[in-house]
Formats: structure tokens, C-alpha cells, sequence
């Protein structure tokens, strides 16, 4: 049972940080679970493991670099494990861990609410854009 200090101190240790601090940790691990790469991996690993190569079919678009780069990233941060089973070929699994399991739910509900809302956003950029056709944003959008 913790004390009472123990919790004060965990409290305080909690409470310091602030991702609107620039100097935040909080900050830079935002940055990292933001990118598109990153939701779409934890979704598509939300039914189960997969392999590399099927990760790579499955997310359109995705290099084998920034997939390779993303894999690292995430098993590095503890949301995915990966598992080498010695075959021939080596056979390597990735699936999620726990705590990955808990941000692939929030992940899903984004990817949900972008499916189910683009022509909304898409009419209003072409609202906005007519409206300010010198202001208009490229693709990127305003990140």
C-alpha cells in the first residue's frame, strides 16, 4: 500500500508535466503518436498480428523505410512488440502490447470520425478556399 508520500510525490511527478511546455517529454512523444503512419499501424494491428509484408499491403502508400522507421519507434516506446520466430525465411510478427492496445482505441475513433466526416471538411475547404482564394492552405493542411 502506497504512502501517503509515495502518492503525494507521484501526484507532483504527474501534474509536471505539460505538453504545452515546449521542454515538455510530453511534447516530443505527441509528435512521434500524431503521424498518419503511426495511427494507421496500431489500427491495422488492432485485429491481430501481422507480418511486416502485411502491414505493408494493408497501409497504401507507405515506404519500407518510414513503415521499417515506424515499427522501431513504436516497439521502442513500448506499443508494439515484435517477435522473430527462426524459420526459413525468419518469420517476424508485429502485434500490440498493452499499452498499445489503449492508444489503437483512441487511434480507431480518429481514423473513425475522418471516414465518417470528410465530405463535411471537404466542403468547407472549398467554402473557405473561395472565400480566401490568397490564403488557401496546401495539402498538408495547417500542421
Amino acid at each position: 500500500m502506497p504512502t501517503r508520500m509515495a502518492e503525494q510525490r507521484r501526484q507532483a511527478e504527474k501534474a509536471a508535466y505539460d505538453a504545452y511546455l515546449a521542454a515538455c517529454p510530453t511534447r516530443k512523444l505527441l509528435d512521434e503518436i500524431a503521424g498518419k503512419w503511426v495511427s494507421l499501424i496500431l489500427v491495422a494491428l488492432g485485429d491481430g498480428p501481422r507480418r511486416y509484408s502485411d502491414l505493408s499491403r494493408r497501409i497504401a502508400g507507405v515506404s519500407q523505410k518510414m513503415l521499417t522507421q515506424t515499427l522501431r519507434v513504436l516497439e521502442r516506446d513500448g506499443l508494439v512488440r515484435r517477435e522473430v520466430t527462426p524459420s526459413v525465411p525468419v518469420r517476424v510478427d508485429y502485434s500490440l502490447t498493452p499499452l498499445g492496445e489503449s492508444l489503437r482505441a483512441l487511434m480507431a475513433g480518429f481514423k473513425d470520425w475522418a471516414e465518417a466526416n470528410f465530405d463535411a471538411v471537404s466542403g468547407a475547404r472549398a467554402d473557405y478556399d473561395a472565400r480566401t482564394p490568397d490564403l488557401t492552405i496546401g495539402p498538408g493542411g495547417a500542421g
